[in-house]
């Protein structure tokens, strides 16, 4: 099969309804994750790369940077196929980091459509996303609101 008979998995604009939910499979969080990611974004927070000093703190563990932990939402959104081949970009991402996130804890993500907006310039539509980060305890550790541009339907 050649690139170009390839054919989008997600679903096009007009196809989401506000009101729909979806919830991604679960991913752990692993010391590597973290090591690569403070490595990659220079983020040496002694919080998240030094074990002694991070026991004394209010969390007494290291914890994965709050922007990793939305970068891994983003990647188990993706999982779900809904938007592969059919997301044109990621507008805005305004996060609220509620809880940490420890090495070890598994998360998932969960989001609901709240606002279609079309934007026929851009050739399909603006989704707004209510996103929840949940871990194994159930406990929700980062809630957000994503944008995101869809493609429309080809005619």
């Amino acid at each position: 099969m050649s690139p170009k008979e390839y054919r989008p998995r997600g679903l096009y604009f007009e196809e989401f309804k506000v009101g729909d939910t979806m919830l991604t499979p679960g991913r752990t969080v692993t010391e590597g994750d973290i090591s690569q990611f403070c490595g990659l974004a220079g983020d040496y927070n002694e919080v998240h790369t030094n074990a002694e000093y991070a026991g004394e703190t209010i969390f007494g563990q290291r914890m994965a940077p709050g922007i990793l932990v939305a970068a891994i939402a983003s990647g188990l959104a993706t999982r779900l196929a809904l938007l592969e081949g059919t997301v044109s970009a990621f507008v805005r991402m305004d996060c609220k980091f509620k809880r940490p996130t420890f090495i070890g804890d598994t998360i998932h993500m969960q989001c609901q459509v709240v606002q279609k907006r079309e934007t026929r310039a851009l050739g399909g539509g603006m989704l707004n996303l209510e996103v929840e980060v949940i871990n194994q305890r159930e406990e929700v550790v980062q809630e957000a609101r994503w944008t995101v541009l869809m493609k429309g339907r080809p005619a």
